[in-house]
């Protein structure tokens, strides 16, 4: 059975990781405190109680894949920890929201096989330490023949994009529309989508965001718009977006991934990104008032 990590146990992790335990030579990595009240309060996934395996930084296990799903803050973390488990062999992926988390893991392990990918689904719903989905998720990945021999031993559901940067790049763009404004506004998808002015509103964040990727060279965005207003016509109703998760729970949000990063490529570029600079500052106000 293949040898399979996986750094970042909120929805992302734990869903994944329910879905394959059963099905692969799993662990979860973290550090001592994390593994003793994980152990002391099981995950659960869809109200199962999870029976995962877990490993700390120091110990020794040849991994076939490594799976990052922290949060941003988590990254620096995850690939400090991973450093023992990372042979020539072992392929890493991202499932951080954002652009830049390969870039920078690749950094830090030059000579590892960083793939790029990132994750659809329905949305996972984190409570606790209670994760409820409904199954309804696709993996989009980078071509690799050893990564899909993986993926189909394991039996998650993937896509191999034919331009994968522009692949990443309208999950981005879904993510800084509708991430953003249900932080803000605490909307639903549903809300989100079946709103006329909202739709307006994203379509202007949308000529901001294809303006950015224009300039650093990311191909084929003539049908940037119309793709990322249909991916969000494909989200369940009732979900809810990490970022309004987060808000929710009184969790610092992402914001630096998102607007963040459009608003330092933009100042780069010598281009104007007024639309996420006032998304993140009213964000960095919430995520304020989290932190007093």
């Amino acid at each position: 059975m293949k040898k399979i990590i996986i750094c970042g146990l909120g929805a992302v992790g734990t869903t994944i990781g329910a879905m394959i335990n059963s099905k692969c030579e799993l662990r979860i990595l973290a550090d001592k405190v994390r593994i003793d009240k994980y152990k002391n309060n099981p995950p659960k996934f869809n109200n199962i109680e999870q029976d995962f395996k877990y490993i700390n930084p120091d110990d020794s296990f040849e991994a076939d894949l490594i799976i990052i799903s922290t949060k941003y803050q988590g990254l620096n973390d995850a690939i400090d920890y991973i450093k023992n488990f990372v042979g020539e062999k072992t392929i890493i992926i991202s499932l951080l929201n954002g652009i830049s988390s390969e870039n920078i893991i690749k950094k830090n392990y030059p000579n590892a096989k960083v793939l790029k990918s990132y994750l659809i689904c329905h949305s996972a719903m984190r409570e606790g330490n209670s994760t409820t989905q409904d199954g309804e998720l696709e993996l989009f990945v980078e071509d690799d023949k050893n990564l899909v021999s993986i993926l189909n031993e394991i039996g998650l559901k993937y896509s191999i994009p034919q331009d994968i940067d522009y692949s990443m790049w309208l999950k981005f763009t879904l993510n800084l529309f509708s991430n953003q404004v249900s932080a803000i506004l605490k909307l639903k998808f549903g809300e989100m989508k079946n709103n006329p002015l909202f739709i307006e509103f994203a379509k202007k964040v949308i000529v901001e965001t294809k303006t950015v990727a224009e300039k650093i060279g990311v191909k084929n965005l003539e049908n940037l718009e119309k793709d990322s207003l249909e991916f969000l016509s494909q989200m369940s109703d009732e979900g809810k977006t990490s970022m309004y998760q987060d808000v929710l729970a009184k969790r610092e949000t992402e914001v630096e991934t998102f607007a963040g990063e459009i608003i330092r490529l933009g100042k780069e570029l010598r281009i104007d990104t007024p639309y996420n600079q006032v998304m993140y500052d009213l964000i960095k106000i919430i995520d304020y008032e989290v932190k007093k």
